[in-house]
C-alpha cells in the first residue's frame, strides 16, 4: 500500500512540474550559426533613403558662426528638440537623445525649402549622400562648413510577445531589428523566435519579410537593418496558444491533488509506525 501511494506521489509531482526539454536551451539562443554564415549584406540594405515626411534636423557650423546664422534659420543653440529612444517602453526617460537644430520637413515631392539655397530635392537619397550635397553646395557662401543632419522621426513599432510593445524613436536613424527587440525588452518566452514578421512602407509600397533570429543568416536579410516606419510583429509559439485554451484552475487542482495525496502519505505512514 506504502508503494502504491508513494508511486501516485511521484506522478502527481512529475504532471505538476515542468519538464525540462535538453533543447529547451537552444531554442531560445540567437544566431546559433554565426560561425559558419558568411555575411553579404549589401549597403543597399542598410542605407535608409529619406521619406516623404521625414522631419531633418539640419545645422550649419563653421569657425564663424555669425557668417552660417542665415542658413539656420535664427537657430539658437538653446533650442533644442528632444526625441526618446525608449518611447512606449515602461521607463520614458531612459536612453533619452537630446537632437538640436532647425527642423525641415521633408514635403509631397521629397523637397525641402532650405534658406538662402531653396528648395533642395532628397528623393532617393539616404542622409549621407543629402550631407554631401549639402556640403558642396554649402561651400559657395562658407569656408569649410561641417553640416549636421539627423532624422528626427526615425520610429519603429514592436508588437506582439515582447516585453514592452510600443513605437521607439531611434536618434541615431540607423538601427538592425536586434536593436528594437532590445529596446522592446526582448521577447517572452512565449515568443516564436523563428518567425518574426517585419512590415515596411516604402515610397508608398508596402513589403513583408520574416525573420528567424535563431539563424545567423538574418545578417543577410533586406529586414535586418530596419528603415523608419518599420513594424515588427513577434508571434506567440503553439505553447502559449495551448496555455490560453486551459482551464486557469487546472494547475491549482493538481497542486492540491498532489498536496492531498502526500498528506495521506504521511499519515498512513505514521499509523504503521
Amino acid at each position: 500500500m506504502k508503494g502504491k501511494i508513494l508511486t501516485l506521489v511521484l506522478v502527481s509531482s512529475l504532471v505538476i512540474s515542468c519538464k525540462v526539454n535538453p533543447n529547451a536551451k537552444n531554442d531560445l539562443n540567437y544566431m546559433q550559426n554565426i560561425e559558419q554564415v558568411a555575411i553579404n549584406a549589401s549597403a543597399k540594405n542598410s542605407a535608409n533613403t529619406i521619406q516623404v515626411g521625414d522631419q531633418l534636423v539640419i545645422l550649419i557650423t563653421a569657425k564663424d558662426m555669425d557668417v552660417v546664422k542665415p542658413f539656420n534659420q535664427n537657430y539658437s543653440s538653446s533650442e533644442l528638440i528632444q526625441t526618446n529612444a525608449m518611447a512606449g517602453g515602461n521607463t520614458p526617460n531612459q536612453g533619452s537623445t537630446v537632437i538640436s537644430g532647425p527642423t525641415y520637413i521633408v514635403d509631397a515631392n521629397g523637397d525641402v525649402d532650405f534658406p538662402i539655397l531653396g528648395k533642395l530635392n532628397t528623393s532617393d537619397k539616404s542622409l549621407t549622400a543629402f550631407k554631401d550635397e549639402l556640403r558642396e553646395k554649402m561651400t559657395r557662401y562658407v569656408i569649410n562648413p561641417t553640416i549636421n543632419i539627423r532624422l528626427s522621426n526615425f520610429k519603429v513599432t514592436v508588437l506582439g510577445e515582447v516585453s514592452r510593445q510600443g513605437d521607439y524613436t531611434i536618434a541615431s536613424g540607423q538601427a538592425t531589428i536586434l536593436n528594437a527587440l532590445g529596446m522592446a525588452g526582448d521577447l517572452t518566452q512565449y515568443g516564436k523566435r523563428e518567425d518574426i514578421l517585419v512590415i515596411r512602407t516604402e515610397n508608398g509600397v508596402v513589403s513583408h519579410g520574416r525573420i528567424n533570429i535563431r539563424d545567423a543568416n538574418l545578417i543577410n536579410s533586406p529586414y535586418y537593418n530596419l528603415k523608419q516606419g518599420d513594424a515588427i510583429i513577434v508571434s506567440s509559439s503553439n505553447t502559449k496558444d495551448v496555455l490560453a485554451k486551459q482551464n486557469p484552475n487546472t494547475t491549482l487542482y493538481l497542486t492540491a491533488a498532489s498536496i492531498a495525496i502526500t498528506a495521506i502519505a504521511v499519515v498512513i505512514s505514521l499509523f504503521k509506525k
